[in-house]
């Protein structure tokens, strides 16, 4: 199903930290990560949409379990997950303890962005929980902390049946739409949408 910008709107509300902390008490990894074979493989094709080789400073909002954090490490000097669960912190921290790059803490978007400034920003299945302001709030800032030069990667879910709310192609334009970002790879197929944007260099 093709979608338009507008054939929905974001939540009038951000979705809570209560719901998301009870999605993890009821079950450890709450979209079964680790076992579905879409999400695996939307790992394995985000990894290797990666533009560059190697990035020094990598920030991951949304990590979950870690899974992906740990397949981004590889290809970072340095690599920071967060989440706003503390269960799924705690599930990152244990995936990634072998790995001396990664640093896994707790924080909620958009009042809790980090004080730095990153050369790579991935981020996956969570912008489309926001409402218009925290969007908004949380793309610019996600923007202003991507260095010149930088890529930042969305990969978002792709709402293929029901319409009527905000998926991958609404939040991926919205991010389109910040200045001085230009789409260097794009992928869409029936499970997600993929873009890479390299915020320009300033003339």
């Amino acid at each position: 199903m093709a979608r338009a910008l507008d054939d929905a709107q974001p939540p009038a509300d951000s979705v809570s930290l209560d719901y998301f902390t009870g999605l993890y008490l009821a079950k450890d990894d709450p979209w079964d990560l680790a076992t579905k074979w879409h999400d695996r493989r939307k790992y394995a094709v985000t990894v290797a949409s990666l533009p560059r080789e190697r990035y020094r400073r990598c920030y991951e909002p949304g990590a979950s379990i870690g899974l992906l954090t740990a397949l981004l490490a590889p290809r970072c000097d340095e690599v920071l997950a967060v989440d706003s669960v503390d269960s799924a912190v705690e599930q990152a921290r244990e995936v990634v303890r072998d790995l001396a790059n990664v640093r896994v803490e707790r924080a909620n978007l958009p009042a809790e962005l980090p004080d730095a400034t990153f050369d790579l920003i991935v981020v996956g299945d969570l912008l489309y929980y926001f409402n218009e302001a925290d969007l908004h709030a949380t793309l610019d800032g996600l923007v202003q902390r991507l260095e010149p030069g930088g890529d930042i990667v969305g990969v978002h879910f792709r709402d293929r049946a029901t319409g009527g709310n905000y998926d991958g192609f609404q939040v991926h334009e919205a991010l389109a739409a910040r200045p001085g970002l230009e789409r260097v790879v794009h992928h869409e197929d029936e499970w997600f949408l993929l873009d890479v944007f390299r915020r320009t260099v300033p003339v």
